[in-house]
């Protein structure tokens, strides 16, 4: 069964540090067939970390959009739309819980994302939170279910260097499969080398979403190893 890595680097990196960043993890990172690793940039260096990836040819690894906008192609002042970045990316990271909560972001526009991602062949994954995972879920089209992920990132522990306990992510994890029973989860939230592993052994979980550890390429080149091993 393959396990899936997500690096989010948020809003850090210069253009150098990032690309610096692609060449050491190329480097250190033994590819495995069944790890997919994906790496969400900022929008910015999508284009030029698409073209340092090639120099590389490292299988099982894909680029993500931290975010897409609602709309099509349009008069939409600021946007960037999934049309804009289907040939660099695979996936799409929507309702990250920082999206949320900053720029107030609303179940329907999280849905509109997914229908804009999904149109444009990318494949969602989508951010929840308990206790709100069932009304965010609710929000999406039921169809649409089968072919995104679930981003299980718990408030608390997004941030902090203090994750949430296996315990009571294996019973959100739970909760989560009843409602979308067939929607592999990845876990987020303060994930590390050292917890890693623990992590990925709960049942339902399909892999990780990497925040601040991913910013250390030495770091998540090694979490990337534990989920060969997982």
């Amino acid at each position: 069964m393959t396990k899936y890595v997500l690096a989010n680097w948020k809003a850090h990196k210069k253009l150098p540090e990032a690309e610096v960043w692609i060449e050491k993890f190329c480097q250190l990172y033994n590819p495995h067939p069944q790890v997919e690793v994906i790496i969400a940039p900022p929008a910015l260096y999508l284009i030029p970390i698409w073209y340092k990836l090639q120099k590389y040819k490292t299988v099982n690894l894909t680029l993500a959009a931290q975010d897409i906008s609602p709309f099509p192609p349009g008069p939409y002042t600021g946007t960037m739309t999934a049309e804009m970045v289907r040939n660099l990316v695979g996936y799409a990271i929507l309702g990250h819980s920082e999206r949320r909560r900053y720029f107030h972001e609303t179940n329907q526009d999280v849905a509109n994302k997914v229908s804009e991602a999904q149109a444009n062949n990318l494949r969602p994954i989508v951010c929840v939170d308990q206790p709100y995972s069932r009304s965010q879920i609710a929000a999406l089209d039921e169809e649409d279910l089968d072919d995104l992920f679930i981003g299980y990132g718990p408030v608390e522990a997004v941030g902090i260097d203090i994750p949430q306990s296996p315990a009571k992510t294996k019973v959100a994890i739970e909760e989560i499969q009843r409602i979308a029973p067939n929607s592999p989860i990845l876990y987020g939230g303060s994930i590390n080398r050292d917890n890693a592993g623990e992590y990925l052994k709960i049942s339902g979980v399909a892999g990780l979403m990497v925040g601040t550890a991913s910013l250390d390429p030495e770091e998540f080149a090694l979490i990337c190893e534990t989920a060969s091993q997982s």
